[in-house]
């Protein structure tokens, strides 16, 4: 299920404005239009669990659940943009409680 053509809330926008530095390589004038794919990847391997709770509230557990498995299943190069800890605490996580 592609997630992208969701456009992001103000809330959200105001999300990634608050976690700016982890969109390092993302030109400023789009960071506020990034895919909810990159913002949970990024989200995910890079935040501090304050991000990631905040992320879970704004986007509800099951939806970042379902952006994360959609991820990891579509192909092994987008599996691979998880960082292997990560791809494994989550998968436990969500199935657990998501």
């Amino acid at each position: 299920m592609n997630h992208s053509n969701i456009h992001n809330t103000p809330e959200i926008k105001e999300f990634i404005r608050e976690q700016s530095s982890l969109f390092w390589y993302t030109p400023e004038d789009q960071k506020e239009n990034i895919s909810p794919e990159l913002l949970v990847e990024t989200i995910l391997n890079y935040g501090d669990m304050n991000a990631v709770r905040k992320l879970f509230q704004i986007m509800g557990l099951k939806s970042v659940a379902a952006i994360f498995f959609d991820s990891v299943n579509l192909s092994d190069r987008q599996k691979g943009n998880y960082h292997e800890l990560t791809l494994n605490y989550f998968s436990l996580f969500f199935n657990r409680y998501a």
